[in-house]
């Protein structure tokens, strides 16, 4: 995309983007680092459990040398031997081994994580193409893994020069040394060697490792219109949001503008808010709010309501304070129930005065029992 569009990838790769590539098995991975785990522990358990081994190699190799008679003819003696041998051989091994296998666990997963991808392991056409192959073989990938070739070369023969050196007088004088002593003595003059060869690789391991790490945040990389589509894929394209948002509060208002002619009374601010309540015993315990708005959705809100004779009253201070503290649907706030209280009382005066049924109530006090914490 990034060459179809002529954008530069210069965006950092999105967590969603991180996660798509682990699970196509595309991880930061850095092979020196793993094989120089393997190596460095392999001479270090070599160090701690070659003298054992070698003096179970040592004692095996009497033992085989030494059968009598009866163990030579009798196959069934030979099981005796063989227990001998896993009791002088197998628990030294099983460490030997187990230290290699933990150290090629931590060294492939330390740089990128622990990852399995059915992905990773099945096979792609593209691996089979000859040009990409030709390109592979010629690319940057391929000049580096030359590169850190002839320098581990380098490296190591310069490294094994020093230490023939260095080890050449004890080398000699192995010959001179009596069973098992030189064999003991053999195996930790190799252990050293072979650890100070595999100690070659922590140098370029040390530059690999942020190179493959480098290297891969950069294949991640996005363009900004990437992440724009990604953005929009995952999240949604703001602008059809924005359309159903609108739409669903139009759908809101009409569905509360359908209400409103079942209200009570509207309470105003006059030109401002306007508040529909309804008080219904067998709804809840306290009255509730039936529709709310304001400027043109005030307007619209009284319009109905007298084109349905509901009663409108001016009650500024109660109109604002419901207009913040309620929702539609809601109850009216607690602190509120006194205020909204002599309203509806008085309009419910009015509804009988006008049946004939009662005397004309005195007008609604313009100080309402409202605290100060409600008062907007």
């Amino acid at each position: 995309m990034a060459e179809d569009s002529g954008q530069e990838k210069t965006e950092e790769p999105t967590s969603k983007k991180v996660d798509d590539a682990k699970k196509k098995g595309q991880i930061a991975r850095s092979k020196e680092l793993g094989t120089m785990f393997v190596l460095i522990f392999s001479a270090i358990s070599l160090l701690l459990y070659g003298p054992e081994i070698g003096k179970g190699l040592y004692n095996v190799m009497g033992r085989l040398l030494s059968l009598n008679r009866s163990e030579t003819y009798d196959t069934t003696k030979m099981f005796s031997v063989w227990g001998y041998v896993a009791d002088a051989l197998i628990f030294p091994m099983a460490m030997f081994v187990l230290i290699i296998v933990l150290a090629a666990i931590i060294g492939n997963t330390l740089l990128g994580g622990f990852n399995f991808s059915w992905g990773a392991a099945a096979p792609k056409a593209n691996k089979m193409s000859p040009m990409k192959g030709f390109k592979r073989m010629f690319g940057s990938q391929a000049a580096v893994e030359l590169l850190k070739a002839i320098l581990k070369f380098s490296m190591v023969a310069v490294c094994a020069i020093f230490l023939i050196q260095t080890f050449f007088d004890e080398i000699l004088h192995l010959s001179l040394e009596s069973a098992p002593g030189n064999i003991i003595h053999a195996l930790e003059i190799l252990s050293w060697m072979f650890l100070g060869l595999s100690c070659t690789l922590a140098l370029i391991a040390a530059i690999d490792a942020p190179y493959q790490s480098y290297s891969h945040n950069k294949q991640l990389k996005m363009t900004l219109q990437e992440v724009k589509d990604e953005y929009k894929n995952s999240e949604g394209d703001p602008q059809i949001k924005a359309r159903i948002r609108q739409t669903q509060r139009q759908m809101s208002q009409r569905r509360m503008m359908q209400d409103v002619p079942d209200a009570d009374v509207i309470v105003t601010n006059p030109t401002h808010y306007s508040v529909a309540l309804k008080y219904d015993t067998e709804r809840a315990g306290a009255p509730i709010v039936l529709a709310k708005g304001i400027d043109e959705m005030a307007m619209q809100i009284r319009k109905i309501a007298k084109g349905n004779e509901v009663p409108v009253l001016e009650s500024p201070m109660l109109t604002r304070a419901l207009y913040h503290t309620a929702e539609v649907g809601d109850q009216i706030p607690d602190q509120l129930f006194t205020a909204v209280a002599q309203v509806l009382a008085y309009v419910f005066q009015l509804k009988r005065f006008k049946k004939g049924r009662g005397k004309r109530p005195t007008a609604l006090s313009k100080k309402l029992p409202i605290p100060e914490a409600y008062k907007y």
